[in-house]
């Protein structure tokens, strides 16, 4: 697996049907955008649960990332 530098899980809430966590993961140079895996965590989920599905999901991409890389970014 390919280390990861580091990530981000932001609340997005651009309307009612485009809202939820986004992930952005960071290697070298490169932003990579996505969402996290199915189910996705609500959006009063815990900090546990919202590190592990950015792990999760950045291991799904072949990345692998501490979770204590993980930054949390609430509304």
């Amino acid at each position: 697996m390919t280390p990861a530098d580091r990530a981000e899980i932001v609340w997005m809430e651009q309307d009612r049907k485009k809202r939820g966590w986004q992930i952005r993961l960071w290697v070298g140079e490169e932003v990579i955008k996505y969402r996290p895996p199915e189910p996705a965590p609500g959006r009063e989920a815990d900090e546990e649960l919202l590190r592990s599905a950015t792990v999760e999901a950045a291991r799904l991409d072949g990345f692998e990332l501490n979770p204590d890389a993980v930054t949390i970014h609430r509304p």
